[in-house]
Formats: C-alpha cells, structure tokens, sequence
C-alpha cells in the first residue's frame, strides 16, 4: 500500500532515533489524521515470525477515555497531555481463530493447509499465557518500530509501562487473554526532554 504525500516533510531514521526523547507535556493540537495513517502503514510493515502480527494497536483520542487512562496509569499526566494516546496490545488467541490469514497466498493451497496444520499445532501445545507470552515478544518489534515512525513524522513519544493493565482492559473491553506491550502518549513535544544517558558500547556490544 503506498502511502499519500503530506505537506510536512519526514526526517531520516537515524535523525529520528538520534533525535527521539521521552516527552512528558505536549503541544496542544491534534495529530493530523494523515500522519496518523502513514505511521500505522509503516508500522504495519514490522516483522514477526511466521508473518504471524500479533499486534493491536488502540489510539485513544477522546477527553473523557484518557482521563480514564490517567486513573488508570496512576494519574501519569502525560496521557491526557497528548492529543493522542495509543495502547499496544498482543492478541494471539485472535491471530489463532484467523491463522489462515497470516498464510502468504502466494503459497499453493497444499501448502497453505500444511503451514495452518503445522502453526495450529504448535501454537495448540502452548498454553494460553505462555503463547501470549510469545506475541508479546513479537509485539515489541513493532512497538520500537512505531515510536521511531512516529518521532519520523515530527511527533514526540513516551512510552509506559506502569499502569494497571486490569483498568484498561476494562475500559478498552478487551479479553482477559490480551497481552499489554505498553501504553504510548504522541504529540507535539512542548520542551526538548532529558539529554541521553547511555551506556558506552563496550558495555552492551560484544564481538564474537
């Protein structure tokens, strides 16, 4: 699918991930709905393995839902800072009812039923949580995938871990199964945010 041109011009991926900060108050101005299309289309294009793309995307734009969230991510403003708020959830047991979906057509219909049969019975000899587990692990690709997406598209980003995943289950009426990536406010940054403070590359690189 390619994607309509905008106005606003888009910055490198290195300028976008040398650049990204965790933004705390935002600008308030609503996200262009353009942008917002062209973000998820790139994220779209994350990878998983077996093409399986467990991931759930929920943007949260309403005033009243995201004061619930605040509540329910212990009253962290920078939810309802943002003009919008997206929660990245994994849903395996969705991607499971519908595995055939995730079969590249190019495959002929033999093969096809044999990769369904043979993900069904992988997948079916896991329990619930440890498969959840698994989703979650492929969510995370496209969850780094988005924030850089977004910071691309001129947006700030936070991404968050504490909040109370039984809260926002609730109130975004998902299944108990549903596996929670994080929770990320964007918008316009209003401040530049904390200078980086990583660790050298000798620490987390080695060379073997």
């Amino acid at each position: 699918m390619m994607r309509k041109t905008t106005t606003e011009q888009t910055i490198s991926v290195q300028e976008a991930i040398e650049s990204r900060h965790s933004i705390r108050k935002f600008i308030q101005q609503p996200i262009d709905q353009q942008h917002l299309q062209n973000i998820f289309e790139l994220v779209q294009l994350s990878p998983s393995a077996w093409n399986l793309q467990p991931w759930r995307f929920h943007v949260v734009t309403d005033v009243n839902l995201k004061k619930k969230l605040e509540e329910a991510a212990y009253g962290q403003k920078q939810v309802t800072s943002a003009p919008a708020v997206i929660v990245v959830t994994s849903d395996m047991e969705d991607v499971l009812t519908n595995i055939g979906d995730t079969v590249h057509p190019g495959l002929s219909e033999e093969q096809k039923q044999e990769e369904v049969a043979n993900l069904s019975a992988f997948f079916n000899g896991m329990s619930v949580e440890d498969r959840g587990q698994w989703g979650l692990n492929q969510t995370n690709i496209a969850f780094g995938i988005l924030m850089t997406a977004v910071q691309g598209y001129g947006y700030a980003s936070n991404p968050m871990l504490g909040f109370d995943q039984d809260k926002v289950r609730d109130l975004l009426n998902l299944p108990k199964h549903v596996q929670f990536a994080g929770i990320l406010p964007i918008g316009k940054p209003d401040g530049e945010g904390y200078p980086h403070h990583r660790f050298a590359l000798e620490k987390i690189v080695k060379f073997h």
